[in-house]
């Protein structure tokens, strides 16, 4: 969940600039087009060399390899892969409509760049000694982006979200070299307090009773897992956790104030705390709260 960091940030850089006036034109404007590009170029590029600098550089390098981890932290790290695809293609569509392109050229160009930042990743991946190049991932970035795209193309609406939500464990003490050794590392790291969840309102499916901005929350996460390989380590046994719950579509919500409006686009993807329905080994529980 490394990309999580730098989605964050090109998600912030973007949405600060998607928000001003993106029916403006109908023409491409070729001054917002060249300032998009080059938003969009320097910042990929940017992450992509910080990515190098603090990650792979402390890491062991060898010829490039595939490496086969579809089995690896029970999948939590490829629903990190479908976000943070869903979101790149997401954001960058948003600003190229604003530069003036049409909303297929958009969404088109928009995913062409976002599976392209993400392919560039995993080829730093192939020559890592302790990763590879990873199958599995690039078809988690192929559903994020087709997500997106589908949605758009049949809906012409995001009716159903990808959402995230996190929670500290007890795991990330006991291994912080693999789970993180501060509170920052742990939010990227440990799957174990990670959830990630399909969100959707009925009331965007015909119920027209159901008020758009309550949305119902299906959520997965997974409990007791210190090593991507094993499902027992240091007498710890993993098992998954399915959760449901309620969110808040805050980009439902009737505000006037171009700031509220540009806020809410940005932390929208963070699933927002309510009462929730776990069921884990064969029990059901409720939680007051959940983070």
């Amino acid at each position: 969940m490394r990309f999580l960091f730098f989605l964050c940030f090109i998600s912030i850089q973007f949405h600060s600039t998607s928000q001003i006036q993106i029916n403006e034109t109908t023409k491409t404007n070729p001054k917002r087009f060249l300032i998009a590009n080059t938003a969009i170029g320097a910042v990929s590029f940017g992450s992509l060399i910080g990515l190098q600098q603090l990650w792979y550089s402390k890491e062991s390098q060898e010829s490039f390899h595939f490496f086969d981890d579809s089995k690896n932290w029970m999948q939590m790290d490829k629903f990190g892969h479908t976000m943070s695809s869903y979101e790149l293609t997401k954001t960058m569509s948003n600003v190229y409509e604003w530069s003036g392109l049409s909303t297929q050229k958009s969404r088109l160009l928009s995913a062409s760049v976002a599976l392209g930042y993400m392919s560039a990743i995993e080829i730093m991946d192939g020559f890592s000694s302790d990763w590879g190049f990873s199958v599995s991932d690039m078809g988690a970035n192929l559903i994020g982006s087709g997500l997106f795209l589908f949605q758009e193309k049949y809906f012409s609406k995001q009716i159903f979200q990808p959402n995230f939500s996190f929670h500290p464990t007890r795991f990330s003490e006991i291994r912080p070299e693999i789970l993180g050794e501060n509170p920052l590392e742990s939010i990227l790291k440990d799957y174990n307090g990670q959830t990630y969840w399909i969100c959707f309102s009925p009331g965007n499916l015909g119920v027209t009773a159901w008020p758009k901005w309550l949305m119902l929350s299906f959520g997965h996460s997974i409990d007791g897992r210190l090593k991507g390989d094993s499902g027992d380590y240091m007498g710890y046994h993993s098992s998954r956790e399915f959760l449901f719950s309620l969110d808040v579509d805050l980009t439902e919500l009737n505000v006037r104030s171009k700031f509220l409006t540009s806020l809410f686009e940005i932390i929208n993807c963070i699933k927002i705390p309510f009462p929730t329905l776990t069921y884990k080994k064969g029990d059901f529980n409720v939680l007051p709260v959940y983070f």
